[in-house]
């Protein structure tokens, strides 16, 4: 777990605060039973997980893409080329709405805005060169040209909520 107190308590408040304004509908679905805590969510979201990231064109139009989302100091971090369509958008318009689902044992569901941590001009983001040894040691050193072939992204959220039906199924699969 890379995460410190403060990063806890920062994503439960916004855990909290998402759920309680949500609507009833979504407040009917996700109870207290059926969601987790900030801890919870760093001890299950760990590795790599598959991110659905929606993003949008110039024209207004929804577009949703696979990345590799990591969730650190409880926040998404995720990359794409350089010159992939989704760093225009993103550059434009850095609103997202991103997923990660596992079958129906867990839903991650969050809004925000990301923040380019390497830009190509001017200074990346202060923690970027942890977040890049995390990165290179995790996938590898030589994978890409790191500076200038990829472009990351952290996904500051404004609102998060965690759909969990088992949680012991969910912790029990994290352990073993």
């Amino acid at each position: 777990m890379r995460e410190t107190s403060e990063d806890l308590q920062e994503l439960q408040a916004l855990l909290d605060a998402s759920l309680s304004r949500s609507t009833s509908h979504l407040r009917s679905i996700i109870k207290a039973e059926n969601t987790l805590t900030a801890e919870q969510v760093t001890q299950v979201l760990t590795g790599m997980c598959t991110l659905a990231l929606s993003t949008v064109t110039a024209k207004g139009e929804p577009r949703i893409s696979g990345v590799d989302g990591h969730f650190l100091h409880g926040r998404w971090h995720f990359g794409t080329a350089r010159n992939a369509a989704k760093a225009r958008h993103l550059a434009a318009r850095p609103a997202v709405s991103a997923a990660h689902m596992r079958g129906e044992d867990l839903g991650v569901f969050t809004h925000g805005k990301v923040e380019i941590l390497n830009p190509e001009v001017g200074e990346p983001a202060a923690d970027w060169p942890d977040l890049l040894a995390y990165l290179k040691d995790f996938y590898g050193d030589d994978l890409f040209d790191w500076e200038n072939e990829v472009v990351y992204y952290r996904l500051h959220p404004h609102w998060m909520t965690v759909y969990a039906p088992d949680i012991a199924k969910l912790t029990a699969a994290d352990q073993s």
